[in-house]
């Protein structure tokens, strides 16, 4: 949802020639599977356009050097995160919830089945990161 929800603020600015944003697991449990049909269901229902083919990739440790930013979700994303990239010399990994100033993880879904909840964490955190891009 985060990908897609980036996406169409940036687009909104437009921002686009700026960005170059996705998403990726750092499990492997989702790996080529799409998106999960809930999460589809609230991007619709907040017109949030999303790339329908889109299947789940695994975080590489080539990512680190292709991304300015890499942003988990939630502090076990990190965890699984440094496993894979075991260094961050240039500060770039950072928790979604704290571009809004809260020290704390994105609502997940997949345990409480409320995608609404977790909607509106990353709107509120991508919208406050975008605040600090717009003199780009």
């Amino acid at each position: 949802m985060a990908e897609f929800i980036l996406k169409e603020l940036v687009r909104l600015r437009g921002l686009e020639e700026h960005f170059h944003i996705e998403s990726a697991a750092v499990s492997t449990e989702e790996i080529s599977n799409s998106i999960y049909p809930p999460a589809k269901r609230c991007l619709n229902a907040h017109g949030i356009p999303f790339d329908r083919n889109k299947t789940a990739r695994q975080v590489t440790r080539a990512d680190y050097n292709r991304f300015d930013l890499i942003i988990y979700m939630d502090r076990m994303n990190l965890r699984w995160l440094k496993y894979i990239i075991p260094d961050d010399p240039q500060n770039k990994f950072k928790l979604m919830m704290s571009f809004a100033g809260r020290d704390r993880d994105v609502a997940d879904p997949w345990y409480t089945g409320d995608f609404e909840t977790t909607y509106n964490d990353i709107l509120e955190a991508c919208n406050a990161f975008l605040d600090t891009q717009e003199k780009i």
